[in-house]
């Protein structure tokens, strides 16, 4: 059987790179259209972004591809 895989998110460097950004995660949150306790959720790595968000979010805080990376594919864990 093959162990499902769950992505783990840098949580301090994306806060980091909203408070950077001049932006709130309120503000980031409506944005990409998640409620804001859905997408502190998925900061606090209690469920996933979906690809579509994590574009939004490369965007909307003008990361550069490799900052993105180590954001949004910080660790993978077996679940």
């Amino acid at each position: 059987m093959v162990k499902q895989k769950k992505v783990i998110v840098n949580s301090n460097m994306l806060s980091g790179a909203i408070v950077s950004s001049g932006l709130t995660q309120a503000d980031v949150a409506r944005q990409i259209g998640l409620s804001i306790a859905a997408f502190n959720n998925k900061i606090n790595n209690k469920s996933e972004f979906k690809a579509s968000e994590i574009v939004m979010l490369t965007l909307i805080l003008k990361l550069t591809r490799e900052e993105a990376y180590s954001i949004f594919f910080a660790k993978v864990v077996d679940c």
